[in-house]
């Protein structure tokens, strides 16, 4: 390596670095310099190809990501901290505090590629928390990875497959969410390259064939629309892009085309010199004059303009049918906005007059939320993560008519936790354009949502089937872990407290027995089960000391079952196996069943058999678990006067809503109502009524009377989940 290359490269960092603005600020450049050779010395010789690789690094920072002084600074010095040649407390005395923190983050991720590989392992969350710390940290380290990818190509095999590996996981996702499009598909078209080379090098060489034919296209196209814009005196620069090979690869499997088959392998970009008042118009302007000549296809129109990507990037985007029926793809953006298109996050941040851009620390704050409290494993984070990464967005606004960007795909759940935690834990529903939808409403363009709560509300399991935003699924996940938290506390407190009025020891020997009896690999959930009823705890004296027969044959039949009948009832209500008589039984509250149900019994220990309705989720849990302890059980005549059933009502709230639904039920006189609970806002309800009720002829009769009273939407029979 000459030492004048080194030199012209050093000059040229400096030149790059816009915001260096006297020679107070070079001079802290210079410093940062001298320390880096210093501490580079090998044998009292400058290691000069070390120098040359920072130098570069530097480049990468200010001319293709757009930082400044501090960061090339933080390049410069990174290796000497980390090596521990200079101290954190050092580097904040020489230069600045903002320094200081970046390369103590830098420290950080360069500790965690020293430990172990972060790719599925902990240090992933490690490493992404250093990212959320400062966004520079994230892209000097993004800087780094880029110079190591360019300059593997005379690395070995497996070098090439683990960095690409690790672009593909982490690097790209983020580049592409902060907007650093170069990056990001240089970054691709070089992991293709090291992971498939054999795809790579076969739509390279037909990309080198189909160049000539291309560029006459292009020249053929453009021509009228060229000749347009000067007539008007429109200024303008025109870039032709061709589609990267990663891009193509990707709309051919997509497509399920073959690359002759891809229309749009290169694209039109018409960069206009105008002014932040007019830059709007006179792209509408130019968009004008492109479709004048060539018919756009409607389906393809992108307005990035008016409501801007996340990561702020602007354009037109559109596709017309140019000479020989061939679709083009256009783009027409100002000189700005192609800027901040090139550059992201860095350029947006520029252009934005050196103010923190809000949408970025909004995402970065989201970002350190989920890492700081999401126990899943490497992969399922970055999952969820990458999911936030990605570009297609839904806009929506609120009542006020403020713009919320979401994830496409997001559901109304998803804009409740948007808008806030507690909302998103207590929402209930929602109106989106004057209409009720259900939590798992997908969000469409132009929506205008109110969200509905209810303090009764609270996150449920399945809310995870249709959440898609990290934010709410975290939320979603932590809830859920507390509850289960709180629900053990609460289980195991009820068993030392049941040791304790035994005056029976309880022992990790005792714990054991108990969760192998059960099948529960965790203490944790043994306890949520004794807590919520599945494991009746009035059974655990029995279970250790065996008082209980309940005798197994191989067949996995029940042919025993030994329990005194305490229970009477006036009518033999159940039939069971036939040839039992006497047997003591209960109905399960879990799914209350009623006359003409389909149902099952279940021998439990110490409670007689509880009679389940087949379609409870518990009792298909039981009988796949526990097959040798179903009883065949069937209904012999009507037995019970009535049998308890909860309903679940929701609909539109009126004033007259809770007397209609009392009137109908007390005019009837087969049916006894026990209990009303109605929620509701000024425009929607939902509740619970609990009825007595003879059959489940009759249990329908009323559901479909309920459903014809104006307003409700909907009626349901409701099984709750808290016993087996």
């Amino acid at each position: 390596m000459k030492k004048i290359e080194i030199y012209n490269n050093y000059l040229e960092l400096i030149h790059s670095c816009k915001d260096a603005e006297d020679d107070k600020d070079i001079q802290l450049f210079r410093e940062a310099t001298k320390i880096a050779i210093k501490n580079s010395l090998v044998d009292n010789k400058i290691n000069l190809d070390k120098i040359n690789t920072k130098i570069n690094i530097g480049l990468i920072v200010t001319q293709e990501i757009g930082l400044g002084l501090s960061s090339i600074i933080c390049v410069m010095l990174h290796d000497s901290v980390v090596e521990n040649k200079i101290t954190i407390g050092r580097v904040k005395e020489k230069f600045d505090d903002k320094i200081a923190h970046i390369l103590g983050g830098l420290k950080d991720v360069s500790h965690l590629y020293a430990s172990q590989k972060v790719i599925d392992s902990e240090n992933f969350r490690k490493l992404l928390l250093s990212f959320a710390e400062d966004i520079r940290v994230q892209l000097i380290s993004l800087a780094e990875k880029l110079y190591d990818l360019r300059n593997s190509e005379n690395k070995s095999q497996a070098h090439k497959q683990d960095i690409a590996n690790e672009i593909n996981y982490i690097y790209i996702p983020f580049a592409h969410r902060l907007g650093l499009y170069n990056i990001k598909s240089e970054m691709e078209d070089i992991t293709l390259r090291f992971l498939q080379p054999v795809i790579y090098n076969e739509i390279k060489e037909k990309l080198i064939k189909s160049k000539f034919t291309r560029e006459k296209y292009i020249s053929e196209f453009v021509s009228p629309i060229i000749e347009e814009l000067n007539k008007r005196n429109i200024k303008f620069k025109m870039k032709s892009r061709t589609k990267t090979i990663a891009s193509i690869l990707n709309k051919m499997k997509t497509k399920q085309v073959e690359f002759e088959e891809i229309y749009d392998i290169f694209a039109l970009r018409f960069i206009i010199d105008s002014t932040p008042e007019e830059e709007k118009t006179d792209c509408w302007r130019v968009y004008s004059i492109v479709t004048d000549k060539y018919t756009p296809n409607p389906q393809r129109l992108r307005d990035w303009i008016t409501v801007p990507k996340s990561n702020g990037y602007q354009s037109l985007q559109t596709t017309v049918l140019g000479p020989g029926n061939k679709w083009v793809e256009v783009q027409i953006r100002s000189e700005r906005m192609d800027d901040i298109a090139e550059k992201g996050f860095a350029a947006h941040w520029r252009y934005k007059g050196g103010k923190s851009d809000s949408t970025i620390a909004n995402w970065l704050n989201e970002l350190r939320d989920i890492l700081e409290s999401n126990d899943n494993n490497a992969i399922e984070l970055l999952n969820d993560i990458n999911i936030n990464l990605q570009d297609k967005e839904v806009h929506v606004f609120t009542p006020k008519g403020d713009l919320k960007t979401l994830q496409a795909g997001s559901t109304l759940l998803d804009f409740a936790y948007s808008i806030h935690t507690d909302v998103g834990c207590k929402c209930i529903g929602g109106i989106v354009n004057q209409k009720n939808e259900s939590l798992k409403y997908v969000l469409q363009n132009g929506d205008q949502i109110s969200i509905l709560t209810s303090s009764n509300q609270s996150p449920k399991s399945d809310w995870l089937n249709f959440a898609l935003t990290s934010k709410a699924r975290n939320k979603i996940r932590q809830y859920l872990k507390e509850e289960l938290n709180r629900q053990a506390d609460i289980g195991k407190e009820l068993v030392l407290r049941r040791f304790k009025n035994w005056k029976m020891e309880f022992s990790d020997e005792i714990l054991r027995k108990l969760m192998h009896h059960y099948k529960q690999k965790f203490a944790l959930d043994l306890y949520q089960g004794i807590a919520e009823g599945k494991f009746d705890i009035s059974e655990i004296k029995d279970v250790l000391t065996n008082t209980v027969e309940i005798t197994e044959h191989p067949n996995n039949q029940t042919r025993d079952i030994k329990i005194d009948n305490n229970h009477k009832t006036k009518y033999d209500v159940l039939l069971i196996d036939k040839n039992v008589d006497n047997v003591e039984y209960k109905f399960a509250s879990c799914c209350n069943p009623v006359y003409g149900d389909d149902i099952i019994g279940f021998v439990s220990i110490g409670q007689g058999i509880k009679v389940h309705r087949r379609e409870c989720n518990n009792a298909k849990e039981l009988m796949r678990r526990y097959p040798y302890r179903i009883v065949k059980t069937q209904w012999t005549n009507e037995g019970a006067t009535s049998y308890q059933v909860v309903l679940s009502l929701t609909g539109d709230n009126n004033k007259n809503i809770i007397s209609r639904i009392t009137e109908l039920i007390s005019n009837d006189n087969q049916i006894s109502m026990r209990a009303i609970s109605i929620n509701s806002t000024e425009t929607f309800f939902e509740g619970t009524v609990t009825v007595l009720i003879r059959n489940t002829d009759h249990l329908s009769y009323l559901i479909q009377r309920l459903k014809l009273i104006p307003g409700i939407k909907k009626v349901s029979r409701k099984d709750s989940v808290v016993e087996n």
